[in-house]
């Protein structure tokens, strides 16, 4: 005999539909597996689009049988279907679902989510699998399992799980079948239903939730084949007012475990692992059929279900984080545009700079501007790292580049950051920084707001100036004063962050200032200090960004 699977879309597949939402260059999608399903600017909404012209409790999508249907709540703003506005309006393919107003943010509804060529061919073996007449309904459910356990598929999880529904509902002749998941939060969630007439099951409404409730308490299976002749029906208020006469439960988890050496062993108990979510069946009639079916049957339909969803999230994480790191690569490669710094030529001063990121994208950044007053020389700090630290290392490099530009003083322009880190972040985020100017007769003039005391090299010798102010971004009253000296040609004046003194051997010890000081005494070069730096880590990574910029200054000849 032969071991039938439903067709994916279009022959009543039951996958759940699918909203693309797509605001402005950027898309998602959102599978529609309940009903109803709410859109509106409160953020108990199932989809919240914070936008003035979206209210509170804008529309809903609700179900009617195999249909659905936009529902305006009685917004300000309106809801429109296709660029007319509706107050209710039955959803077809592709509908663009627009709130408040017809922009770059809508919804397009999708009835069936679209299954992938690797999903059609799975399932189309499935159901080529050829099965003896003979074979005991755990031999063709084993057959099944082992099929479907091979693939490792993200996309088509859905479709595995309405798959197992069927071959549950076909073995037990029971009347509906769900599975549900934990979420991120331990909450339970609607995975999938289904009925026996093969259609999608969205409202779980009518199921006894405090069975699905004891079952994942207990960690263990309820199973009720005759409920009119239970005497313990008390608060189980569903199965008597939906006259349920068959409710079965079992939690979904993996009966192995690892074991120290990497290898598999059984779990002491079979309550032992922590269960992901349940597979509930139940029927308003007693089933003959579900009382024959072993229990050994449903316990493996239970447990490889359960390694069937995990293997699909491990592989669904392995992708996100595939695609993580693709995106802060491109992240990075703007990043490293935006910080791009053109030195500018003067014939006064010779400027060059570098930086190693610990991360992909990081919080360091330098910058020169070349105004009326000399050469501007900027070297900042973020607090953090990664992605929030690089954001707001852009900004700032932007906001200082721009203040510079417009003629503004070194205070003016550290006060200004300062106030706009206080009033836009609360404290939570800080930056240290200096900002140099090098005029052509030699002086020059520098703001330290908590940075590494810059290093001025003349005449073999190293001078650490003591100067400095708090870093911006922690004091909203904070004021600033900075700080002057004269510097001759040939002099050298060094910037570093953080990153390059605070270094770390495999031993656990510090590069340290003395040893940045000695190399800057024993390298005419910035490189001579990434070199020291390099040779003292040994080749243990770095644990924060490492920027170094140096200022030489040329007397203009007389």
């Amino acid at each position: 005999m032969t071991l039938t699977a439903i067709s994916p879309v279009g022959s009543g597949s039951g996958i759940f539909p699918v909203l693309k939402f797509v605001q402005g260059g950027e898309q998602k999608d959102i599978v529609l597996n309940r009903t109803p399903f709410t859109v509106g600017r409160k953020v108990d909404k199932d989809l919240v689009i914070a936008d003035p012209r979206v209210s509170r409790d804008h529309a809903q999508i609700s179900q009617e049988g195999q249909e659905f249907f936009l529902v305006d709540l009685g917004s300000k703003h309106g809801t429109f279907v296709n660029g007319e506005r509706i107050q209710r309006q039955k959803l077809e393919r592709g509908d663009r679902l627009e709130f408040g107003a017809r922009d770059a943010t809508y919804l397009l509804f999708n009835p069936g989510q679209a299954t992938s060529n690797t999903a059609r061919e799975f399932l189309s073996q499935i159901s080529g699998i050829q099965i003896k007449q003979e074979a005991t309904d755990l031999e063709k459910l084993t057959l099944f399992l082992e099929a479907a356990r091979k693939l490792n598929t993200v996309g088509v999880l859905d479709e595995i799980l309405m798959t197992m529904l069927d071959v549950t509902l076909e073995l037990t002749s029971a009347e509906r079948a769900y599975v549900f998941l934990k979420d991120d939060e331990g909450k339970l969630r609607l995975a999938a239903g289904r009925n026996s007439k093969k259609e999608p099951l969205l409202d779980d409404k009518t199921i006894s939730h405090s069975i699905l409730e004891d079952s994942l308490r207990s960690n263990s299976k309820f199973l009720l084949t005759d409920t009119s002749g239970s005497l313990d029906l008390a608060g189980r208020q569903s199965i008597v007012a939906y006259d349920l006469r068959t409710v079965l439960c079992f939690p979904l988890r993996k009966m192995q475990v690892q074991s120290a050496r990497g290898g598999q062993t059984p779990a002491p108990a079979a309550n032992a692992a922590e269960a992901m979510g349940a597979l509930y069946v139940d029927s308003r009639f007693a089933s003959r059929d579900l009382i024959g079916v072993s229990q050994d049957i449903l316990d493996v339909i239970a447990t490889e279900a359960a390694s069937l969803i995990e293997n699909a999230r491990l592989v669904q994480a392995e992708e996100e984080a595939r695609r993580y790191q693709q995106e802060l690569s491109i992240a990075a490669s703007i990043q490293q545009r935006l910080m791009q710094v053109k030195i500018p030529e003067v014939p006064f001063a010779s400027l060059s700079g570098k930086n190693l990121s610990c991360k992909e994208i990081g919080g360091d950044f330098y910058d020169a501007v070349n105004t009326k007053e000399g050469l501007a020389v900027v070297l900042a700090d973020v607090s953090g790292k990664g992605v929030s630290a690089a954001l707001l290392a852009s900004t700032l490099q932007g906001m200082i580049y721009s203040q510079l530009i417009a003629g503004m003083t070194l205070l003016e322009v550290v006060t200004v950051v300062n106030r706009f880190f206080t009033e836009r972040m609360g404290g939570e985020k800080y930056a240290t920084l200096l900002l140099v100017r090098l005029r052509r007769d030699g002086e020059l003039e520098y703001v330290n707001c908590g940075h590494v005391q810059p290093l001025l090299v003349c005449a073999g010798e190293v001078i650490r100036p003591p100067h400095g102010n708090v870093p911006v971004g922690l004091l909203a009253d904070a004021t600033f004063e900075s700080a002057r000296c004269q510097m001759k040609s040939g002099d050298r004046f060094i910037l570093v962050t953080d990153g390059v003194t605070e270094a770390e051997n495999a031993a656990g010890d510090f590069f340290e200032d003395s040893r940045l000081e000695a190399a800057a005494i024993k390298s005419p070069t910035m490189e001579g200090i990434f070199s020291a730096v390099t040779a003292f880590c040994s080749g243990n990574p770095l644990n924060d960004d490492c920027t170094v910029v140096e200022l030489c200054y040329t007397a203009l000849e007389a």
